[in-house]
């Protein structure tokens, strides 16, 4: 038991490269396990709604969870490679940059952010080993923008708007980008969009994509209040950077030579492999968010 514990939490705190496992057996033409992928995501969709109408702060700490597993599947990924990141401070900071968001809003983020990098660069430097001293810094930078820094926005925008139908419209318009990018990749996508990275990423899928969010988000903005020509900006907007998030993730793995980020999620691979699109569209979103809702100014969203 004491020897399950400890390698536990080696597997936890000192991450080693991501191994390839077997994948759950297809069950589809989207190459994965529909049952398991469909009770994963009832389950998600189940606790993000309880956290979001009866106990917002929940949802910090779901934030704050997703925030762990994605620096760990990071770790994992980047080891791959040959890159060791500072995972302690980045877990410290994740869990500092999420609790700011909501208890200090983006002044106490920001700072939480600079001693987070901070802490890494200290963590490497004062570390015996010399070799790839550069690199591991800058990855370990890179790891707390990418997962915490921009998740930390999530968090903002709940505390800006307790009104738990702002986020959800912000949801469905990434969800109605993904859809609508490979509803219309399937049907008409002849153009690759970047082969090398995402050989079935096509600019049709693209248009598909930019269309479905700009709907839905005139539908969403109209209802919160807001004037409905937002929603052809904050539509696009969630395509373009959404479909570059999508791409981020798959230079990642690329380059790692994995297929998915890991397997915490039967059906679905990672936590990033689900999330890449709300992390990178979190800022921006927040953003026009914060100019189109009435009633909000920068001061009340801290």
């Amino acid at each position: 038991m004491e020897d399950q514990s400890q390698s536990f939490l080696s597997a936890v705190f000192r991450p080693g490269p991501t191994r390839e496992r077997p994948p759950l057996s297809a069950t589809g033409r989207a190459g994965r396990n529909l049952p398991a992928a469909v009770t994963t995501g009832a389950v998600l969709v189940a606790v993000i709604a309880v956290a979001l109408f009866v106990y917002p702060p929940l949802f910090v700490g779901v934030i704050a969870v997703a925030c762990l597993a994605g620096v760990w599947e990071l770790a994992g990924a980047f080891a791959r490679m040959g890159v060791s990141v500072a995972v302690v401070p980045l877990y410290v900071g994740a869990i500092g940059m999420v609790t700011c968001a909501w208890l200090l809003g983006a002044e106490g983020m920001l700072f939480a952010m600079y001693l987070t990098v901070f802490v890494c660069a200290a963590w490497r430097l004062l570390d015996a080993r010399t070799e790839s001293r550069m690199s591991d810094i800058a990855s370990s930078a890179f790891v707390a923008v990418y997962v915490p820094f921009l998740a930390a926005f999530v968090v903002l925008m709940v505390s800006a708007w307790p009104n738990p139908w702002v986020f959800l419209s912000y949801e469905a318009m990434v969800i109605a980008s993904d859809t609508g990018g490979w509803a219309a990749g399937i049907a008409i996508g002849r153009h690759p969009m970047a082969p090398r990275l995402s050989p079935k990423k096509s600019w049709e899928g693209f248009a598909g994509s930019c269309l479905a969010a700009m709907g839905v988000g005139c539908l969403g903005l109209h209802l919160l209040g807001a004037q409905w020509w937002w929603g052809l900006v904050a539509g696009v907007l969630v395509a373009f950077v959404g479909t570059m998030g999508d791409l981020t993730e798959s230079l990642i793995k690329r380059e790692a030579g994995i297929k998915d980020m890991s397997g915490l999620l039967p059906g679905h691979g990672g936590v990033l492999d689900r999330v890449d699109a709300v992390l990178m569209t979190a800022p921006v979103v927040y953003f026009v968010y914060a100019l189109a809702l009435p009633g909000v100014s920068w001061e009340g969203s801290h």
